[in-house]
């Protein structure tokens, strides 16, 4: 059974990317998404505008797995013109390449170690910590982590999170994040002036509301699901916060395509230089890596995954805070029955 550097050198042969493959993956998926944009503010027909809107959101979410590939280095690098391409739609995105790709490192140095700052990835804390910290640092977690502010990615994660944020910590750093909220806002303007309040929903508003919401849930199940590990710095390592602190989300083709595989994200946290469209090959494969924990879209996972909310050390569990005061129910009595007989 490979574990450890043998597991992540069996997976150093699916890290070579197809150029022409890159180059067509790319190219068809922002010919696809400027169809639907254009369909979304042209065509006669309500129902069709908003289908359209609904799959340019959908597209928009298989693009950002392309651009999070080609910040990683994954394809086409070294391309100026692929470069060009996808440092305009990080800036469309509302996750210019200066915040994205230094955020996105860290999570990847850091996935599931606890006590180390919460950049790039959503904030864990261990059951105790969250007790003793005061009320405000409590409501910051629990907002942080809440469904609404998934729900709300596209204003909450990337509006504010992502380039509001990283603005107003480094102006001259992060120029490009000021671009993107220029971008949107001009965006939005002209479209309410020249088309109208429905233009401005379908064109804009639907589709970013429906990828960001995507995104950031796709972002937050492949991290905190039922049975995900979390360790201190000493007992942490690469392979083992990949294969247990990140999660394989099953999915079917259609969302596999719409998602560019990201659901494969053990494997991408276990080597982050596959390409994409070489996840599922590395899978089939390498047996190991069929033994991933899993989670799903489905409606009991998906409330599963937003039910976690603390880290207990005692179990080593992700639970809810409502289960921590069952276990801490559990306890009392014991201690009080053992205090009596002493």
């Amino acid at each position: 059974m490979l574990t450890g550097k043998q597991l992540i050198l069996a997976t150093k042969p699916y890290a070579k990317e197809t150029k022409w493959k890159s180059w067509y993956y790319t190219l068809s998926t922002v010919a696809i998404l400027a169809g639907l944009l254009a369909g979304t503010a042209l065509l006669p027909f309500l129902p069709l505008r908003i289908l359209c809107s609904i799959m340019a959101g959908l597209v928009i979410v298989r693009m950002f797995v392309i651009y999070h590939d080609f910040q990683h280095h994954t394809i086409l690098y070294q391309s100026k013109a692929a470069n060009i391409l996808f440092s305009a739609f990080g800036i469309f995105i509302l996750a210019p390449a200066s915040i994205w790709k230094r955020s996105h490192d860290y999570h990847h140095a850091h996935n599931s170690k606890l006590f180390t700052a919460s950049i790039g990835s959503f904030p864990i804390m261990t059951e105790q910590k969250y007790l003793e910290s005061t009320p405000a640092e409590k409501r910051a977690y629990l907002a942080a982590r809440h469904p609404l502010t998934i729900l709300m990615g596209y204003f909450s994660m990337f509006m504010v999170g992502m380039s509001v944020k990283s603005f107003m910590s480094s102006p001259s750093r992060h120029m490009d994040s000021l671009l993107a909220l220029v971008l949107h806002f001009t965006m939005g303007t002209l479209l309410y002036i020249y088309m109208g309040w429905l233009s401005l929903l379908l064109v804009l508003i639907v589709p970013f509301f429906i990828a960001c919401a995507i995104g950031a849930y796709l972002f937050y199940a492949q991290h905190n699901f039922p049975g995900v590990t979390f360790r201190d710095k000493e007992g942490w390592c690469h392979d083992n916060a990949a294969m247990a602190s990140s999660s394989y989300m099953e999915m079917n083709a259609f969302w596999r395509w719409v998602t560019g595989n990201i659901g494969y994200h053990h494997i991408h946290h276990l080597n982050s230089r596959i390409p994409f469209y070489r996840l599922p090959e590395a899978m089939d494969a390498i047996p190991e890596l069929q033994r991933a924990k899993k989670t799903s879209l489905s409606p009991k996972a998906i409330i599963a995954c937003l039910k976690l909310q603390v880290w207990n050390t005692e179990i080593n569990k992700m639970i809810s805070l409502r289960e921590g005061r069952k276990l801490t129910y559990a306890v009392q009595p014991t201690n009080r029955r053992r205090a009596r007989v002493a």
